[in-house]
């Protein structure tokens, strides 16, 4: 007998279906594969929180003027001190202060948190935070953006910035003229001693020529 060839050619599909198992079916991946060329599924990214850049530059500077050994003293955050200071080099006040601030030389930095109830004398001042009290500075105040001065302010040069609050009376050509005045008793003053250091040299050659 013969055999039917439809018959043969299907039970060739069946050996053949039955031989090669269906592929499961995948999951839905969560992301759209058709975004990424290589194909492989990206792992979920976490954001760290970083630190400000303000906060960051300031704790960099303060760093650097201790390490530099710029840095006479420092009131920190929270701490409350009351008295008088006398410094040479750099002051900075990120706390609260109360009584009297003076350096002939020195720079006093407040920060925006930081608060002083006293009267300031200091070659540069630079504020951020809040002064009740009368300031003067030979060289220049400068007033940030959260500064806020209660007082009076008595300087050669300022510097203010938009959002700054300044309630007072500021002087600045008294103190530059004061200052020329000074500088132009000093520049006297080193003339004549210059005048002094040379007229006995010239009296000594007029002796000496007389002599002979």
């Amino acid at each position: 007998m013969g055999r039917n060839p439809k018959s043969d050619q299907g039970g060739g599909e069946a050996a053949t279906d039955s031989a090669t198992p269906a592929a499961a079916p995948q999951p839905a991946s969560p992301y759209n594969s058709s975004l990424y060329s290589n194909g492989n599924s990206p792992s979920p990214t976490h954001t760290q929180p970083t630190a400000s850049p303000r906060a960051s530059t300031e704790s960099e500077s303060m760093a650097r003027d201790i390490k530099e050994g710029n840095l006479s003293g420092f009131v920190g955050a929270g701490t409350a001190l009351t008295g008088e200071v006398t410094f040479r080099a750099m002051l900075r006040v990120d706390g609260h202060f109360s009584g009297r601030i003076n350096s002939e030389d020195g720079t006093l930095i407040v920060s925006a948190g930081g608060q002083i109830d006293a009267d300031v004398e200091v070659a540069i001042a630079q504020i951020n935070g809040t002064i009740n009290g009368d300031v003067f500075a030979t060289k220049r105040v400068e007033l940030g953006r959260a500064a806020r001065i209660n007082g009076n302010i008595h300087t050669p040069a300022l510097v203010v910035e938009q959002g700054a609050v300044f309630e007072g009376i500021c002087r600045m050509l008294q103190i530059r003229e004061a200052q020329e005045k000074q500088r132009e008793e000093q520049t006297r003053a080193a003339s004549l001693q210059a005048i002094e250091e040379v007229n006995p040299a010239a009296e000594l050659a007029s002796v000496a020529e007389i002599a002979s």
